[in-house]
């Protein structure tokens, strides 16, 4: 950023008025303000010297130090100071007192005005001594090498001014300002714009491009590199020349073996005396600062690990975008797959999934692919027809799928995919957000995991945004109650336990079922508000029916979110204590795959819970991903066989395998067995016989209000009351 900042101090100078006309005095007073100002000095001035003569002029002053008290001793008063100039044309000191090139001058002009530090540089031109531009700061001062730079470009600029002063004065004095423009780092460059021939050029165009003088000089400005690779640039700035307008630019360049630079220009028309109309260049090599600005662009604009656009990018990009296909990948279970196989090995599976899409970005000739989450890419491709859309999504897929070698593994990616038709989305909603939608249907699917968005799943969508409103209202409204579904024992032909339910009685749709809303509020957040009020809830009753001594245990359920939320253990601590529960009475139920997300964390937590007298409950078991190792590692109370195997028991060969070996499992390692979705005598019959401990479902009842749930228990027989 200085590095502009100063090319911008020096255009202001090389394109001011005073210095087009070789005004020396206004240029060095434009330049000792823009000197003074931006690089932050106590005093910047510039003087006229004439060693024959003995004399000192100051020009122009800015600054805090503007009296005319202290004034620069003449030549003769302090000529090693001279010779110094003259020879090093610069003295950067840090310290006068120590500096022993400002020795003349310490004490006659430095220590009265308090001056620590000084730059000056000599104003030369062809090599003699003109005068000195000088910085002072009240304070040491070590002078970068960027403020040297400019200074001494400006200094460049000053002798310029005063060559060419000198030169509409006396012609013979032309050879002074074209040496002091041949020792500028900038190319400065004369083009007659009736002839279009490039009459002036100094070294400067030679060491940037390559190109020499003699090649140059004396020929068409369309032999320019410039001209050649950029046509349509150069005849943009020369229109706007011609029209007296001032032109600037930027643009890269390669030289004829083969290396290329960017190239800075700035082109003003100025009228000689005789009314010829020439083009000034002035132009710099900024390849450098181009370079670095293409770094910062790339580290704000990417993804560090797989090279791809990160979502800021994309979000601009889409933003723009009003036609074409977006698709959203997923990778399902991947955080599962990072604990398991560490995050090294999740790196590796990110790039390779990476490497692939950027495959499939070619073939399909778009470079807009991002990686928008940490297991989440995006890809926007042109418009398609729906036969071609289908083909490219499931070649797409077929490519994902396909396994990955991570050391001796062979992993199986198991990507979603969401497709969205930007065209079709409605003004309020974003495509991104679109695809989200999707997405999260995408993964529910059974075979090929791709969902294409359409209005179906937009009203569905706004049902849930209606619906996820009426939760935050529900929660401060009281509109939840727990309902309460027994658990009978098998052997003791007894009612010993109660899961809680909840249910939502929705002012304007009634009573509604868990499948209505709590994976709305596993999405927004609002679970765990839920869920801490069911489980106070739950062990508030519990505690009630402990008073009027019905010995049963309390099952509630308990979500992902809720039980690695990190102060379950907490909060079921102050409930075991205030309601004075007994021990083994509360049961906690996580789903198997909810479990298995965090089995460091979960095995820890169930260790603290154990130890509070809480039982814990794996609901919804053979669905999931568990083995017999986690088994063992869980304090696990209570496993409950999934509802799918107990639906076709008495048809299913299949199923009544699987339930007796999750039976024999069971009792290997000692844990209790609950059936859930028990409807017929014969799968009572079944479970019955191959000691399956517990089952709960319609055969004995419904979930019913407390109420209804305590005339359940009393009107049983008294045996069957535990």
């Amino acid at each position: 950023m200085k590095k502009r900042k100063y090319q911008h101090l020096l255009e202001l100078i090389v394109n001011s008025k005073a210095k087009q006309e070789g005004d020396f005095q206004k240029t060095a007073e434009l330049a000792t303000e823009l000197l003074c100002q931006q690089l932050h000095v106590t005093h910047v001035g510039v003087c006229i010297l004439s060693c024959d003569n003995n004399e000192i002029s100051n020009i122009a002053n800015y600054g805090s130090l503007l009296s005319d008290t202290f004034l620069r001793p003449a030549p003769l008063d302090c000529p090693h100071y001279i010779i110094e100039l003259k020879n090093q044309r610069l003295i950067d000191a840090t310290d006068i007192d120590t500096d022993v090139r400002l020795n003349e001058l310490a004490s006659v002009y430095f220590a009265p005005k308090g001056i620590k530090s000084t730059l000056d540089i000599a104003i030369r031109i062809n090599g003699h001594l003109e005068g000195v531009l000088f910085l002072e700061r009240k304070d040491h001062f070590h002078w970068s090498d960027s403020e040297i730079h400019i200074a001494s470009q400006v200094a460049d600029q000053l002798a310029l001014t005063l060559a060419t002063r000198n030169a509409y004065e006396k012609d013979e004095k032309l050879t002074l300002f074209l040496s002091a423009a041949e020792q500028s780092e900038q190319i400065s460059m004369l083009v007659n714009l009736h002839t279009d021939i490039i009459e002036y050029v100094n070294q400067a165009h030679e060491e940037i491009s390559g190109a020499s003088k003699k090649q140059i000089i004396g020929r068409s400005f369309k032999h320019l590199d410039f001209v050649k690779q950029h046509p349509e640039q150069a005849m943009m700035t020369l229109a706007k020349v011609r029209e007296g307008k001032f032109a600037k630019g930027e643009c890269e360049i390669t030289r004829k073996d083969g290396s290329s630079y960017w190239l800075r220009y700035s082109v003003k028309q100025f009228i000689t005396e005789r009314g010829n109309h020439f083009a000034l260049v002035n132009a710099e090599d900024c390849s450098e600062e181009v370079r670095y600005q293409s770094e910062l662009e790339r580290l704000a604009w990417h993804c560090g690990l797989t090279g791809l656009y990160n979502r800021t990018y994309f979000n601009r990009e889409l933003e723009k975008t009003t036609t074409g296909l977006l698709i959203l990948i997923d990778l399902c279970g991947f955080k599962r797959f990072n604990d398991t196989y560490g995050h090294e090995s999740g790196d590796i599976l990110l790039i390779e999934v990476a490497r692939r899409l950027k495959h499939f970005a070619n073939v399909n000739h778009t470079d807009q692919i991002a990686r928008v989450g940490s297991d989440e890419f995006a890809i926007i491709l042109s418009e398609q027809s729906e036969a071609d859309m289908e083909y490219i999504t499931a070649r797409l897929y077929r490519q994902l799928i396909m396994p990955v070698t991570i050391g001796r593994e062979h992993i199986d990616p198991k990507p979603a995919l969401a497709i969205v038709d930007i065209n079709s989305v409605e003004d309020l909603f974003l495509p991104l957000a679109c695809a989200d939608i999707a997405l999260q249907y995408a993964k529910k699917k059974q075979g090929d995991t791709i969902q294409i968005f359409n209005n179906a799943l937009l009203n569905a969508f706004k049902d849930n945004t209606q619906i996820e409103r009426d939760l935050q209202t529900a929660l401060r409204g009281r509109e939840f109650e727990l309902y309460y579904q027994p658990l009978k024992d098998l052997q003791k032909k007894a009612y010993i336990g109660a899961e809680a339910l909840i249910r939502w009685h929705h002012p304007k749709k009634g009573v509604l079922y868990p499948g209505a809303f709590i994976d709305i509020a596993e999405q927004t957040g609002l679970i765990n508000a839920i869920g801490s009020w069911v489980l106070e809830a739950a062990c508030r009753q519990l505690n009630l029916w402990q008073h009027h001594k019905i010995d049963i245990s309390m099952h509630v359920n308990v979500s992902a979110r809720q039980f690695f939320s990190g102060n379950l253990y907490e909060q079921v601590w102050q409930l075991v204590a205030r309601y004075r529960l007994k021990p083994g009475t509360l049961i906690l139920e996580i789903t198997e795959t909810e479990l298995m997300e965090d089995i460091k964390n979960a095995t820890k937590l169930c260790q603290e819970l154990s130890e509070l007298g809480v039982g814990l409950a794996i609901d919804d078991f053979g669905t999931g991903y568990s083995s017999m190792r986690y088994l063992k590692q869980f304090p696990i109370s209570k496993l409950k066989i999934d509802r799918s195997f107990i639906s076709d028991l008495t048809v299913s060969r299949e199923s009544r395998e699987i339930v007796s070996a999750i039976i024999a499992m069971a009792s290997a390692l000692n844990i209790s067995l609950t059936a859930e979705g028990v409807e017929t005598l014969e799968q009572e019959s079944f479970l019955s016989e191959h000691k399956c401990h517990q089952a709960q479902g319609f055969l004995y009842s419904p979930a019913l209000r407390e109420s209804e749930f305590s005339r359940f228990l009393f009107q049983a027989k008294p045996e069957l009351i535990h």
